[in-house]
């Protein structure tokens, strides 16, 4: 027989714990597994700005390779 959790809808569930007991989204300050996180995703918004940036035709990296003379 299946035992289901009753509870009233009003109270949330607890809250899910990180590997060392503590809350997952409490601030800590710091290089934590969190920051880590947003911090690859903003690298991988800037990564595609830059595609975007670069097929529209205006290429950084052509303009700096142009000037040093490794493109002709």
């Amino acid at each position: 027989m299946e035992t289901r959790e009753t509870r009233p809808s009003t109270n949330p569930p607890p809250v899910a714990k990180t590997y060392n007991d503590r809350d997952r989204n409490e601030f800590l300050f710091g290089w934590t597994p969190q920051t880590e996180i947003w911090n690859g995703r903003f690298a991988m918004i800037g990564f595609i700005a830059y595609l975007l940036w670069d097929l529209a035709g205006y290429s950084v990296l052509r303009d700096v390779l142009r000037i040093l003379g490794y493109e002709s």
